[in-house]
């Protein structure tokens, strides 16, 4: 064989062993010293091939891919410094528990560490923040594949492994790097893997067939990308207890009908309530997922630190930031649905915090007539939504769908970078979550994280896509005004507030979507029902910073009034 042949050979080896194990996109960007593997991942049958020419906007792409889909997605880049804008992408992956098989072409070991272009360290590159790395061995004559192949189920095997997480593949490349199309491969075997399973223990069940019995009890729901199975909601009616539904936890959409008075989704409004929250300290606290997205909440568990709070997780890394949690219980959460349990009866515990979600819902809906901010806006967006996917940027999008999202039975799903909670990526998110659901998909997100990714639109040019972008724009950084260091006003604009001046219109135009401007409800109401043109519209929504802290702080004064005439 030629050496052209032993490359071909490797590489068809390489993309056919991660089809096998399950890897059915990958995300490619522009290089040279990738060529085989990008070649490689063309040609593969059964192998979805995404584009991307900026890596750091292509790693986010990935990101939202794969929590999207569940399923481990394939990133791939050239050598040097390309690699090195993946990490961003990758830190958020590995805090959010997303699987990635991150793998980076490098040039051969005689062209490190001489000056060689595009030749910078890449051995353990993203350090701590990768769950496996591998220096792969050069495509050589008689070409090791049975090592290979091992390699590359022991890389997809510890991604899909909780906590999932990225993991890193480096391949190095001696030139010429043409490989021949033509050439056909033949695998000689797979390794067979059957997954792990984390189902209940029998201590555990007994465990928790006395805690659940508890009247008093809270279920608190974080983060969940997967569709929730009707399990689940057998298992929340049989509890009756008050489910707090975190914004991600896709709870709070597609809901039963018969669970909706379950569905707890205003106590981060009602937890800023002093005598509500004395009032309803719980005995038992259950949570799965991860801490939920309200601080409100978060202060309030530190502060009441329950007898007994426990957290069903499959991995071993136990997710407690307030030190509070009593038991860990290493599960999956469909061993939780599935596990039998006594009927509990209706409780004046769940009742009470009902009829509180009740009164700020009354409260919310006289609010959004009266006022306009930028949560009323927030409000009007939710409520035209159906059929589709929602992604949320973090700092006020995330905490605005957490206050104004209302539990619904409509059809969407919920995402957003959550993992290490940064403001980078996310328009390269929401376009890897449309391409993994195929559906419309909306993109919530501020000024200035939209412009930390504005570039990520460029994926529109790559692939067919079908994106709505709603910006709430409002000049700068909005969350700072409701933080403590809004209450110094020497330097306050100039550190925080951020004032940019800039609009997005001719941003747009640039990139060939459609765009609207809206100042009013009407207005935004009407950008959203118009016929999409584009593949992308865009409509910039113009707020006020200052107004938008005295309007949502009138609403937490408007909820106090009510809950102390109609709950107290």
């Amino acid at each position: 064989m030629t050496n052209r042949e032993f490359l071909t050979e490797y590489v068809s080896a390489f993309t056919h062993s991660l089809v096998h194990l399950g890897v059915k996109n990958a995300v490619v960007s522009p290089g040279s010293r990738s060529t085989p593997l990008a070649y490689a991942c063309m040609k593969q049958e059964g192998l979805k091939v995404y584009r991307q020419i900026d890596e750091r906007s292509a790693a986010y792409f990935a990101l939202g891919l794969a929590k999207a889909s569940g399923a481990p997605v394939m990133l791939l880049c050239t050598s040097g410094t390309a690699a090195a804008n993946y990490f961003p992408a990758i830190v958020e992956a590995y805090y959010a528990r997303v699987p990635l098989i991150v793998v980076t072409a490098d040039r051969p070991p005689e062209l490190r560490d001489v000056g060689a272009p595009q030749a910078i360290n890449q051995i353990n590159l993203f350090g701590s923040h990768v769950k496996w790395s591998v220096d792969m061995p050069m495509p050589e004559q008689e070409n090791r594949l049975d090592f290979l192949g091992r390699h590359l189920h022991r890389s997809v095997a510890s991604a899909k492994t909780e906590p999932k997480g990225p993991v890193h593949i480096n391949v190095p490349f001696r030139e010429p790097l043409r490989i021949d199309f033509d050439q056909n491969y033949e695998s000689h075997g797979e390794i067979a893997h059957f997954e792990a399973e984390h189902s209940l223990s029998s201590a555990a069940e007994n465990f928790l067939q006395e805690i659940l019995a508890q009247p008093k009890g809270l279920f608190v729901m974080g983060e969940m990308t997967e569709k929730l199975p009707d399990e689940f909601w057998k298992f929340i009616q049989k509890l009756q207890w008050p489910v707090l539904a975190d914004p991600l936890s896709n709870v709070r959409t597609n809901i039963d009908p018969s669970c909706k008075e379950l569905i707890i989704d205003s106590y981060d409004a009602l937890l800023k309530n002093e005598s509500f929250k004395e009032a309803m300290v719980p005995d038992v606290v259950v949570r799965v997922g991860p801490q939920p997205v309200s601080k409100p909440l978060s202060l309030y568990l530190t502060a009441i630190k329950p007898e007994t709070y426990v957290v069903i997780d499959e991995s071993p890394m136990l997710r407690d930031a307030q030190s509070v949690v009593t038991h860990h219980i290493q599960a999956s959460a469909d061993s939780l649905w599935r596990m039998p349990i006594e009927v509990n009866p209706e409780t004046d515990y769940r009742m009470k915090w009902a009829k509180a979600s009740e009164i700020y819902w009354h409260v919310v809906e006289r609010h959004c007539n009266d006022e306009k901010d930028e949560g009323v806006l927030a409000k009007l967006f939710f409520d035209e939504l159906e059929g589709s996917d929602l992604v949320v940027g973090s700092s006020m999008p995330i905490r605005d769908v957490d206050t104004f999202f209302k539990a619904t039975e409509r059809d969407i799903r919920i995402f957003a970078n959550r993992g290490a909670n940064g403001i980078d990526g996310v328009v390269s998110t929401a376009f890897g979550v449309q391409a993994a659901g195929n559906r419309p998909t909306y993109l919530f997100i501020g000024d200035l994280s939209f412009l930390h990714d504005m570039n990520g639109l460029i994926a529109s040019k790559m692939q067919a896509t079908d994106l709505t972008v709603v910006i709430m724009n409002n000049d700068g950084g909005g969350i700072f005004s409701y933080l403590p260091q809004s209450q110094e006003e020497r330097h306050f604009e100039e550190l925080f507030g951020t004032p940019t001046g800039l609009t997005f219109g001719d941003a747009a135009k640039m990139y060939d979507a459609e765009y609207a401007a809206v100042e009013t409800k009407e207005q935004l109401v009407e950008a959203l029902r118009s016929e999409k043109q584009k593949q992308v519209k865009i409509i910039e929504v113009f707020t006020d910073r200052q107004e938008n802290v005295v309007v949502h702080r009138k609403l937490w004064e408007q909820l106090n009034e009510e809950l102390l005439k109609q709950w107290m």
